[in-house]
This record gives C-alpha cells, structure tokens and sequence, in this order.
C-alpha cells in the first residue's frame, strides 16, 4: 500500500492528462485500444531515448547540463537543443511515424494532437519514475503534473503539423523535418532557462509552455470547427 502510495504523483497525473484528452477528441473519439496502444509507444520511446543518450557515452559527447551552466552558456544550448530536445523529441516522434500515422482510425488533423499527446504521457510517465523516486511531497505532485505537461506541448506541435500534412497531401518530408527541428529549439531552450537563468528569471520557462499551451488551446478549437472530411484552411482531402 505504501508503495502504491508514493506512484500517486505519477499515476493520477498522467490519469487526468489522459481523461483531459480523451474529453477534447469527444467530437470522433479516438478508440480507446489506440491510445492506449499509442501511450505504450511513449513508453517505449523513453527507453530509445535511453540508448541514444548512451550512444553519446561511445563518442564522449554525453554531458550533464548543470555542469555545463558552470563554465560554458553557449555548451548549454547546444547540448541542450542537439542532445536533450533533439533525442527527446526524436525518440516520441518516431513511433508516431512507424506506427501511429499509418492507424486507420487517424483521419482527421485534430489526431494528430491527441496521439502525439498520448505518447507524449507514455514518456513522461518513466521519466517521472526516475525523477521522482518516491517522493510524495509537494514537489512531486508538481512535477507529475508539470512533466507531462511540457512534453504534451512540444509534441503538439509536430503532431499537429505531421498529422495534417499526411491528411491534407502537403509536403510531408519537409514539414517533417521543420516540425522536428522547431520542437528541438523549443525543448532546448526551455531547459536551457529552466536549468541556468537565475531564480527571478525562471518564470520564462512557464511562460514559454503557457504561450505554446494558449496556442494549442486556440487551435483544437478552431479544428473543432472543421466539418469532418475537411482540413485546414477547409481544403477538402485529396484522394
């Protein structure tokens, strides 16, 4: 029981993400076995971003960041959005598109979204484990809260862009290839604040996730008004 006890932080956390989600796909929502499928993958990813941080190990390219903020700012960016957003994002966004894009039932751009969303909280659920260890206090309950939180908003977006693109016809390898590199700067740099600008900076990093967050909110609404069948900016699909 004790043991059940200290998961709670992580547990109810990724539980209200995922019921958030679920009630925001309420137009056609997405099977249940799918995302649950989709969370899975997240978990999986977290463990591919595991090997790839150690794949840093064999080329002597692996740091730890708050070491970096003692004696090189510029080190801390560049490792921050080559290794921590660039495997990070990487690891959540390939599952999306061995596995998660090609489901039958992702047929609208608002998917993009919700799975992203969803392998995102598969990610952010392990890395919780690792992070929070048991701990119970007040810290914890915000990280469990905050850490899906900030993984949900930058995989939103090349979910989003992604998901549409394949829907919609549009250029795919370059949307693709833009989405994953817009994501990596973002996810560095909120790490880069998060880890080095002192304490009365520090808000920037939450003002960083609430700006993408009010953009999310902005867009599923406006995706809300989409008849289905149709993309943004109401393009009908193409054959």
């Amino acid at each position: 029981m004790d043991h059940l006890l200290h998961q709670l932080p992580i547990i109810l956390p990724v539980l209200f993400w995922a019921g958030y989600h679920y009630y925001k796909d309420r137009r056609l929502p997405e099977p249940v076995y799918l995302l649950l499928l989709t969370f899975v993958l997240g978990m999986g990813a977290y463990y591919l971003s595991g090997l790839m941080y150690r794949s840093l190990d064999l080329v002597e390219l692996r740091h730890n960041p708050y070491e970096l903020v003692e004696y090189s700012i510029p080190g801390l960016f560049a490792y921050s959005v080559l290794a921590i957003g660039g495997i990070e994002e990487l690891a959540k966004l390939l599952p999306f598109l061995l596995f998660v894009i090609r489901f039958k039932d992702f047929n609208e751009p608002i998917d993009g979204i919700i799975y992203a969303s969803f392998i995102a909280l598969g990610f952010a659920m392990l890395e919780n484990f690792q992070y929070l260890h048991g701990n119970t206090g007040v810290d914890a309950w915000a990280r469990g809260f905050a850490g899906p939180l900030v993984h949900i908003v930058f995989a939103s977006i090349w979910g989003y862009y992604i998901g549409r693109a394949f829907l919609c016809k549009r250029t795919r390898v370059l949307t693709i290839l833009l989405a994953y590199i817009c994501t990596a700067i973002l996810h560095g740099f909120y790490d880069v604040v998060a880890i080095a600008m002192p304490a009365p900076a520090s808000p920037a990093a939450a003002i960083l996730i609430t700006v993408i967050w009010i953009w999310r909110l902005w867009l599923i609404q406006d995706l809300y008004k989409l008849k289905p069948g149709r993309c943004p900016p109401d393009l009908p699909y193409e054959d």
